[in-house]
């Protein structure tokens, strides 16, 4: 069989997929989930999220609710494209070490759950803003203070769920580092833009002061890093292939000439 490719048989069929198609996937959707992303929870809420101004907030959306719906559409976008992301990514790290290639998937799922919650709660500002008949028992004050109300605990819930992304890109970027078949500068990076997320999740329940966005700021660099480096270089195929042939420790795994099992 070719070296870096996985076998499966089903009804006497035998499909080859070649690891780099797997790196090649989640390079791609790591680059839609950050475009995505950026746009919807980034740029659209700056422009026209007011923190401490309930009116001045709820002009902004209504006057481009286009521009909300889109940030929202960005994230659903991004939602869609992690859960895939989730999946390649296991498949290219599991050779490492299996159990905690899935305990990155378990944190990065249930962080994308949180974030749906947390963004139903922020889109839930644009129909108590646009006066549907059960809400007009409230006066226009009353339903933007609410509006902005959603808005905040939106944005306090997705701080919070960041916290299980921060814990699965340390273990990936963990992974990494001892894959050989991947930069180990990427680990590094993933390890450190993780710890970043953790503390400002903590920071911002502990000492509101010192949960600065900066602390995020490696998020940016490590994850278009990686997706960048997925899209125009994949993994080490060799050495991917010599990590599946070797016995590893609890939770690795064992494969012969490319073979997963």
């Amino acid at each position: 069989m070719k070296s870096g490719t996985f076998r499966n048989e089903e009804n006497g069929v035998t499909i080859r997929v070649s690891i780099q198609t797997y790196a090649r996937i989640a390079g791609t959707l790591g680059l839609l989930s950050f475009v995505g992303g950026g746009f919807g929870e980034a740029y659209v809420p700056s422009v026209l999220i007011v923190r401490e101004d309930a009116g001045a907030t709820a002009r902004n959306i209504l006057a481009s609710e286009s521009l909300f719906r889109l940030g929202f559409a960005g994230y659903l976008l991004e939602a869609l494209c992690d859960v895939g992301l989730t999946w390649a990514l296991y498949i290219l790290l599991r050779p490492v070490h299996r159990n905690l290639a899935l305990l990155a998937v378990f944190f990065r799922l249930i962080a994308t759950c949180g974030f749906a919650v947390s963004q139903v709660l922020y889109f839930s500002a644009l129909p108590t803003l646009a006066g549907a008949d059960y809400l007009k028992t409230f006066s226009a004050d009353q339903r933007e203070s609410i509006a902005l109300l959603s808005i905040n605990a939106g944005g306090f819930g997705l701080e919070m769920f960041s916290m299980f992304y921060g814990a699965g890109a340390m273990v990936l970027g963990y992974l990494i580092l001892r894959s050989e078949y991947l930069p180990r500068i990427l680990g590094v990076l993933l390890a450190i833009s993780g710890v970043g997320f953790v503390i400002k999740a903590f920071a911002s329940v502990l000492a509101p002061a010192y949960a600065s966005p900066l602390l995020l700021l490696p998020v940016a660099v490590a994850w278009l890093s990686l997706t960048v480096w997925l899209l125009a270089k994949g993994v080490d195929v060799q050495r991917w292939q010599s990590k599946c042939e070797e016995i590893g420790g609890e939770g690795g795994i064992r494969a012969r000439s490319g073979e997963s099992r």
